[in-house]
């Protein structure tokens, strides 16, 4: 169920995705939940329940929570579906967990009675930063098989209470699992870091104060939650207002519930990076009022640095509101991937019988062709491409046709090669992008005299009397 998304910075992506809305739609229909107000359970009510009379319940799914009739603690019913998604998204994850657990465990050739106790499986953590009645924590508790500890934390003393009431009330299960907290989220993500296999954001509004805390409180390979409902701000009812919440300008048009995604995207990642951490997308959703995303963070400082790529820059048209994207960055490396070995200039005018061409021409020629090429730090004149030796020959064709060499007899591989014609007019005009030859010892300097590996261990070196003659 994995959606491989990209993102822009502006809030496009650089290139086309195939939606999952079918796999959305499943999702939605494999779980049935109810959220009508329902008398409350004989059988299952708590004790403080029955001491202050029969309270009024609501059932979700396989939780049952007491209804708040001041509304002091917020409950919202409109998220049925919210919640639903949350719960089968988390069932794939710990089912990825345990094919990840079980390839590395291969890997490694070991067995569970084998492996270090770090080492060993463990039930993920779960983190709600924002609670309310704790519904979602008791449904993932209750709900979820091989979850681990659910910490629901809410910065509201009255919610707290609410969601230990409720955590009592769902019996031994969920009072195994959820442990409800009173601190700022954001402080207690801060206080935690990396010790949250799944964190869950869904706040009231937007999540753009916690997700700096969030992306540091995830585990190296964790999934994070994210909810916004903003989506007029997002949406591009208040560009300055999405700016500078998310870092984005929003744009207006059939597509803005889309572009609201990309650019939440973008915000998670911006703040990743900080941390050399970047997002994988699992899934992302727009759903009546609100947009919900599925990331997992990975930790690797040189991943990081490829971030700009999955960001672009969009232009569109004011009237006919056709649009145009201009990616952030693109790769542009200098050591030539896949391509092993090299090829000697030296090694090809020997066997030609012919002068020499600047390390910059024939760089430039192999460019001209449209391949490219790199040097090598084994050998100055080595040259590491990707054009076949077809192409390099006939390189040296031209070449040899531009400053003629002597006729020599015999069959003699020289005369072999120069005897075909070119299929390819090399082109040696200077390309800018060709690197200088520059003078430098093929090896490096011995830095002592006697340089190299010392005697073995346990022997003693031989010393020799020298008798002085006269």
């Amino acid at each position: 169920m994995t959606l491989a998304l990209c993102f822009s910075r502006s809030g496009l992506l650089n290139r086309r995705i195939n939606h999952l809305a079918n796999q959305v739609l499943r999702l939605h229909l494999a779980f049935s939940s109810s959220a009508s107000p329902s008398p409350s359970d004989p059988s299952s009510s708590s004790a403080a329940a029955a001491a202050t009379g029969p309270q009024t319940t609501i059932r979700e799914g396989k939780a049952e929570i007491f209804l708040d009739e001041s509304n002091s603690v917020f409950y919202n019913k409109a998220q049925v579906n919210n919640r639903d998604i949350s719960i089968a998204v988390l069932r794939s994850f710990i089912l990825k967990r345990h094919e990840e657990y079980a390839t590395r465990s291969r890997k490694a050739g070991t067995k569970d009675t084998t492996l270090s106790e770090h080492a060993k499986y463990k039930e993920p953590k779960v983190l709600e930063a924002l609670a309310a009645s704790g519904l979602r924590a008791i449904r993932y508790a209750v709900e979820v098989d091989g979850i681990g500890e659910v910490t629901a934390v809410d910065n509201n003393e009255a919610a707290v209470e609410a969601c230990k009431k409720n955590i009592q009330h769902n019996g031994s299960l969920a009072s195994s699992k959820v442990v409800p907290h009173h601190a700022d989220a954001r402080v207690y993500m801060l206080t935690h870091p990396k010790e949250f296999d799944v964190v869950d954001l869904d706040p009231y509004g937007s999540p753009a104060a916690f997700l700096d805390s969030a992306v540091q409180c995830v585990a190296d390979g964790g999934i994070l939650m994210c909810s916004a409902t903003d989506m007029a701000v997002l949406a591009g009812g208040n560009a300055e207002v999405c700016f500078s919440k998310y870092g984005s300008y929003p744009l207006r048009g059939k597509h803005c519930h889309e572009m609201a995604l990309r650019i939440l995207l973008a915000c998670i990642e911006s703040h990743a990076i900080r941390h050399k951490r970047y997002i994988v997308p699992i899934i992302s959703v727009h759903m009546d009022f609100y947009i919900r995303v599925f990331v997992r963070i990975f930790t690797s400082a040189s991943t990081v640095k490829s971030s700009p790529l999955k960001l672009a820059h969009v232009y569109q048209c004011t009237g006919c509101n056709s649009f145009h994207l201009q990616n952030i960055g693109r790769i542009n490396s200098k050591e030539l991937l896949e391509a092993p070995l090299f090829v000697s200039l030296h090694s090809l005018c020997a066997i030609l019988k012919c002068t020499n061409p600047t390390m910059v021409m024939l760089q430039s020629a192999i460019r001209n062709a449209g391949y490219q090429v790199s040097g090598s730090h084994v050998d100055p004149l080595a040259l590491k491409t990707d054009a076949p030796m077809s192409v390099i020959w006939d390189i040296m064709r031209c070449w040899v046709k531009l400053h003629p060499v002597k006729h020599r007899p015999g069959n003699h591989p020289g005369n072999v090669i120069l005897s075909q014609e070119p299929k390819l007019q090399a082109n040696f005009s200077k390309v800018l992008v060709a690197s200088v030859t520059r003078k430098s010892p093929r090896f490096m300097p011995n830095p002592e005299k006697y340089w190299g590996p010392g005697t073995k261990a346990g022997r003693h070196p031989k010393t020799f009397q020298m008798n002085n003659r006269n």
